[in-house]
């Protein structure tokens, strides 16, 4: 026995529209992926810069009066700060990184020959683990990674070209549009909620500046007190470099290049510090391996005065996050952007603790 089912036409298109809206929005997202992803770094980073913007505000105006007329220059002056400051942070670190390497490959002989008794050496301590010439297999296996390492870039060196080309374009275009933001940012937000708040009811449009202005707040907070913290460890491998250098003899033109890695890593939340304690240790092994040796037990001691003492006094509770839950972040983050969804995962995952807090709120103002 047959049904016959009755519907209207406004009924028919909805079952059909909003699929084909939902799906249309999932196709856009997927396309507009990566220029999402710029503007939301652009926007992380002038959010990062504001306390910085507010110092220079309150700089402008102490001395030359008219708070509003210097927002747009400090916002500026804010940006070349922070632009100068990478910029000297590479043009540093950079030719210090590729001079140690070269010097550690001209005097690797002679620094082979003190550290393990030359190839002799090796292949006695081969035979002492069963394997009669070591000198033989290391040959080989470093002559077939050569050769591999070789045929990768040959076969690569166009896309290689292509690839560095696609990163500059992007760096160019995050420098471009966070300074548009720091600019712009305060006067479209200040509109966006005027006329969210132009009705009767401007309960739900408070609510929602309320929970937008605490998220800003968690991002700002948490980067300035993080570039603080990673100042003072660049300034703790500065001196612990700059003492070895004069006990044991090798440049103290490295302490500052060295601590400005250690600094730049910090950044990178949890295993930073572990990664730029690890490359300086290799680059003072490159001149002085028993500077190496000695910088990594004093830097590793430094660690756990760091992480116990000197960044829970300075970050506080300024996110309140569980070390679980700041795993986590860091782990989704890293998975889904790699390096850079590291840096802003804690951050994020700050703000998504500000909308729990702030849900019943968001709920009461809904149902007004």
């Amino acid at each position: 026995m047959s049904k016959k089912i009755e519907t209207d036409w406004r009924t028919f298109i909805k079952f059909w529209l909003v699929p084909l809206i939902i799906a249309g929005v999932l196709f856009f997202l997927y396309k507009a992926i990566t220029g999402l992803v710029i503007i939301g770094i652009s926007i992380f980073l002038a959010l990062a810069l504001k306390p910085l913007v507010r110092k220079v505000n309150n700089f402008f105006t102490k001395h030359f009066g008219k708070e509003k007329k210097h927002q747009t220059a400090s916002a500026i002056f804010a940006y070349l700060i922070v632009v100068l400051i990478i910029g000297a942070i590479v043009a540093i670190v950079g030719p210090v990184v590729v001079n140690e390497t070269a010097k550690f490959m001209q005097n690797f002989p002679e620094t082979f020959e003190k550290t393990f008794g030359g190839w002799d050496g090796v292949n006695s301590f081969g035979k002492s683990i069963g394997i009669d010439d070591l000198h033989a297999q290391i040959n080989s296996t470093l002559m077939k990674l050569s050769n591999d390492m070789l045929g990768l870039l040959g076969n690569n060196l166009v896309s290689s070209l292509g690839g560095i080309a696609n990163i500059v374009m992007k760096i160019v275009l995050v420098l471009i549009l966070t300074l548009l933001f720091l600019l712009e940012g305060p006067e479209m937000m200040d509109t966006l909620w005027k006329n969210l708040g132009s009705g009767e009811d401007k309960k739900p449009a408070t609510v929602a500046r309320n929970v937008v202005s605490k998220m800003a707040n968690v991002i700002s907070t948490y980067v300035s007190r993080q570039v603080i913290v990673a100042t003072i460890d660049g300034c703790a491998t500065i001196i612990i470099v700059f003492v070895l250098s004069l006990i044991l003899g090798f440049s103290p033109s490295l302490a500052i290049p060295m601590g400005m890695i250690t600094m730049l890593f910090y950044l990178i939340p949890m295993f930073g510090q572990f990664i730029g304690g690890s490359l300086v240790t290799a680059l003072l092994f490159f001149s002085n391996p028993l500077a190496a040796l000695i910088f990594a037990i004093i830097y590793i001691i430094y660690a756990q005065i760091e992480n116990n003492i000197i960044s829970p006094m300075i970050q506080g509770d300024a996110l309140n996050l569980k070390p679980i839950m700041i795993l986590s972040a860091i782990t989704i983050g890293m998975y889904m952007f790699g390096l850079l969804g590291a840096i802003i995962a804690i951050p994020i995952a700050g703000c998504i603790r500000v909308l729990v807090d702030e849900y019943p709120n968001i709920k009461a103002a809904r149902e007004q």
